[in-house]
């Protein structure tokens, strides 16, 4: 369809570095920010705590002789110099400082006594250099020569997910959904992604498994609640999740139902109402371990579920390299990001040498062939499967291990990908208001352009704008005024966005739809 374009009412001269554009340089980011220069030791100790323990520590650094008297420095000079020391902490993935993320609330300055307390609140409680954050926090203001003690509580925010109202109520305070998925069985999937999910809630996250294999369940053998069967909510007509160590689970294999034999139209369904109308309530991270293959089911789950990001998990065969293949293109035309690549069943140690009985490469050549930026490899290990049959993951049963280790590196991968993804996905079209413009930066693109807002309206190519039949243009060049103004713009999946408008109308605009509109060179600029 040929584009509608609009003209331009507003024309200057001016060099794209000296336009002012709105969210370049945001005053707060919607999630946090890691790096892995700055990760914490590659062993751990799973607390299972509840994300909503906020953890405090003080210091008093200095004696009181040496200060000067607070008195004479103003409640708001005392303030910024605190917010200006505490700016020197950068989160290091985006360059920004932790005053700019947001992250600094409830500052309170005492004067008289030189003590200064505050809240780092960062936006997942799987953090892994919120330790970091903490120490360097208290050594900047400490460093400060009238501050006697400091205090800072370490806390999370609530789970937020990207577009919530548009989503099953049972879904609605989910932040990350993270797809675990090989296309073929027998491989590790299911290891991976359980051993995954705990090593998430050992870091302090809030954690939920979903086993979409409604066939061959996994997770009843794999954990080992003491209620093994999924209630029901008479009132609300919902399901509520049974429980291990603090993660909450949900399998087809809970229902006392065993394994299923069904089409797959059925499986569909089940799998639809298993995973929407559970309550989940407020998760960080929900870990579902997707069935082998890229058929109907898959295909529901990717688009009934906003999928944040998806782990893809193999074995050094070409065989499992081919079928893994088959699952990144998937994902890739559904825009589900794949953030790390697990192959399982690499090596085993003997006699002082490595051995690879599978061979070597299919990890790296995923990695290499579709550009996903992380490879871990899991050794064969004969407690991974024993402590998997028994009910008691190995980061549980042996947080110190080598295969423990390896998880938690997992683990830091994703909160730092999901994160990154999350902050992206918030600021790839956004409204600025002074230059009346639509400003877009699709997340896998590193270009930066702007819309006319009417030329965006215009091109619409919903039911009520173009006839579905003929193809016709409803929707005339005439019926949008030049100043039309988005009212609201929220995230769409990792795919598009939804434009509400001054009429009432929402509009899905997909990041391939924008990128092919007329775009803005000279945009206006309204002086200060």
């Amino acid at each position: 369809m040929q584009l509608l374009q609009a003209p331009l009412p507003f024309r200057c001269s001016i060099s794209q570095s000296n336009a002012r554009a709105a969210h370049v340089a945001p005053k707060s980011f919607s999630e946090p920010i890691f790096a892995a220069s700055a990760l914490p030791p590659r062993h751990f100790k799973p607390a299972f705590i509840s994300s909503g323990d906020a953890l405090s520590t003080s210091i008093s650094p200095k004696a009181a002789s040496s200060q000067a008297p607070v008195t004479e420095v103003s409640s708001q000079t005392v303030e910024a110099e605190v917010l200006k020391a505490l700016s020197q902490i950068i989160d290091p993935d985006f360059g920004t400082d932790i005053v700019s993320c947001g992250f600094v609330k409830d500052l309170d300055v005492n004067k008289e006594s030189g003590k200064v307390s505050f809240q780092l609140e960062l936006t997942t409680p799987a953090c892994p250099v919120k330790d970091m954050f903490e120490q360097r926090a208290n050594e900047v203001v400490a460093a400060l020569p009238w501050v006697e003690k400091v205090e800072v509580t370490m806390s999370a925010q609530p789970a937020r997910p990207r577009f919530g109202s548009q989503l099953p109520a049972g879904l609605q305070t989910i932040s990350n959904i993270v797809a675990v998925s090989s296309c073929k069985g027998g491989v590790g999937k299911s290891t991976v992604a359980v051993n995954l999910a705990y090593t998430l809630a050992g870091m302090g996250a809030r954690v939920g498994i979903f086993d979409a294999d409604v066939y061959g369940p996994s997770l009843p053998t794999m954990v080992s609640p003491e209620n093994r069967l999924l209630e029901m909510n008479p009132e609300k007509r919902t399901i509520i999740p049974t429980e291990y160590m603090g993660v909450k689970l949900v399998s087809f294999g809970f229902t006392g139902q065993g394994r299923a034999i069904m089409r797959g139209p059925m499986v569909s369904g089940v799998i639809d109402q298993l995973l929407t109308t559970t309550e989940w309530g407020e998760l960080d991270y929900l870990v579902i371990d997707m069935p082998p293959g890229t058929g109907d089911i898959q295909l529901t789950l990717c688009q009934v579920v906003p999928l944040t990001a998806a782990v893809i998990v193999t074995t050094p065969q070409k065989l499992a390299f081919i079928d893994v293949a088959k699952g990144v293109r998937m994902f890739s035309k559904l825009k589900v990001p794949c953030v790390a690549v697990v192959e399982n069943m690499c090596h085993f140690d003997a006699d002082g040498k490595r051995y690879y009985p599978f061979g070597r490469g299919s990890g790296s050549q995923v990695v290499q062939e579709f550009g996903i930026p992380n490879l871990f490899e899991l050794p064969i290990r004969p407690t991974l499967s024993v402590y998997g049959d028994s009910g008691v993951p190995e980061v549980v049963a042996d947080p110190q291990g080598e295969v423990a280790g390896t998880f938690q590196d997992l683990g830091v991968c994703v909160v730092q990908q999901c994160a990154k993804i999350r902050q992206q996905v918030s600021t790839a079209v956004t409204y600025d208001k002074s230059m009346k413009a639509i400003r877009v930066k699709v997340p896998t693109s590193d270009e930066e352009f702007y819309l006319h807002p009417a030329t965006v309206r215009r091109n619409d190519r919903s039911a009520e704008s173009v006839d579905e039949w003929t193809g016709e243009q409803k929707l005339q060049y005439g019926d949008i005024p030049e100043d039309v103004e988005p009212e609201e713009i929220r995230p769409m999946g990792n795919y598009a966005v939804s434009i509400t408008w001054p009429d009432g109308f929402n509009q899905i605009a997909p990041y391939d739809q924008l990128q092919t509109m007329e775009r803005l060179v000279d945009v206006p600029i309204l002086l200060d």
